[in-house]
């Protein structure tokens, strides 16, 4: 039974016929989605002791904890794949199964993303982790792109020297920059230097917003020239914070399951996806975190039918919106809308 399969009460065929339409994925972070036996061969390189010992006992125990109602129990894994990636060939081989990964499952076009500065505590400088995720990439046949995160926990001149060194890699596959981690009591306007300096290097612009903190951070960080919103749910707390949402176009890359594990959705029945799309918000779904939340993008999309009644033509065209959101060139971008239109 496969992972989607476990967690999303919904038929089996019903993953089945997502796994065999064209998809996209925006928002994936490399250090939440490794494959289980992958991480338990790095935990073996680096001498780290994982709280499973094989490859089913792995998963489910990450299911256990995406499913503790804990948002510290959901991220109590980051520390150990954080861990077990920190050298140049573990990242290459997590950045490279992840795009197959994706590939497999029917994707034709995604984005990943990861904030190589956690790895410099554990002895391996950024930028070379940057290469080494990109490197990865590049030997995936699927159409894919690196987001490059940086901490909002951290100091804003850190965050600036961040994008700095995204910036230096725009023509060698980042595409984007991202603010993630701790939300509440870390805004992006506190980092609005490195929001610049990113924009200023072509890469486009996306933010972790209104998932932990309150939907008017959505607005907050429109204002500082983000195209794409991560999660962006509480926007829906207030019509005046929707109606500007839409005015502005931003497109949210919503992770409906690890919505649920984190606290920001109560269930997957009463998740806002569906609210957002009679609101005439531009969205699409997404997966976050594969193996944190033990999910995939078919998974996802196939659970939000069996949960919340939306059609394959609406999800269809979702994902089409999230071609015309990416930030890969257009060359890229319209191939994969000539496939999602003859689907």
């Amino acid at each position: 039974m496969s992972a989607s399969n476990k967690q999303n009460p919904c038929p089996p065929d019903g993953v089945a016929a997502w796994e065999a339409r064209p998809k996209v994925l925006l928002h994936e972070h490399l250090d939440g989605g490794l494959r289980p036996q992958t991480l338990l061969d790095l935990c073996r390189v680096r001498g780290l002791q994982p709280p499973a010992d094989t490859a089913e006992a792995l998963g489910d125990w990450f299911a256990a904890n995406a499913h503790a109602g804990s948002l510290e129990r959901y991220l109590a894994g980051f520390a150990l794949t954080v861990g077990a990636m920190a050298s140049t060939a573990a990242c290459e081989r997590v950045a490279f199964e992840a795009a197959e990964d994706a590939l497999a499952d029917g994707c034709v076009l995604a984005e990943f993303r990861m904030a190589p500065s956690l790895f410099a505590p554990l002895g391996l400088r950024p930028e070379a982790a940057l290469e080494a995720l990109l490197a990865g990439l590049a030997r995936s046949a699927l159409s894919c792109g690196m987001i490059v995160c940086a901490m909002r926990m951290e100091d804003p001149a850190r965050t600036a020297a961040v994008a700095r060194m995204a910036g230096r890699y725009a023509d060698r596959g980042v595409v984007g920059f991202d603010l993630a981690g701790a939300e509440r009591g870390f805004p992006a306007t506190l980092h609005r230097e490195a929001l610049h300096l990113a924009h200023d290097a072509g890469l486009g612009l996306t933010c972790h917003a209104g998932e932990a903190d309150d939907g008017h951070r959505v607005i907050e960080t429109i204002r500082l020239g983000v195209t794409r919103i991560g999660h962006g749910v509480r926007v829906m707390d207030n019509p005046v914070w929707v109606e500007q949402a839409r005015a502005a176009g931003v497109h949210f890359e919503v992770c409906p399951s690890s919505n649920v594990h984190t606290g920001a959705a109560r269930s997957l029945a009463t998740h806002p996806f569906g609210a957002m799309t009679a609101a005439g918000l531009n969205l699409s779904c997404s997966t976050d975190n594969r193996l944190i939340s033990r999910v995939t993008l078919s998974g996802e999309l196939a659970a939000l039918q069996a949960h919340q009644g939306l059609s394959t033509a609406t999800l269809m065209a979702q994902q089409a919106d999230a071609v015309r959101a990416s930030f890969l060139g257009d060359d890229i971008k319209a191939a994969a809308l000539a496939r999602i239109a003859a689907a």
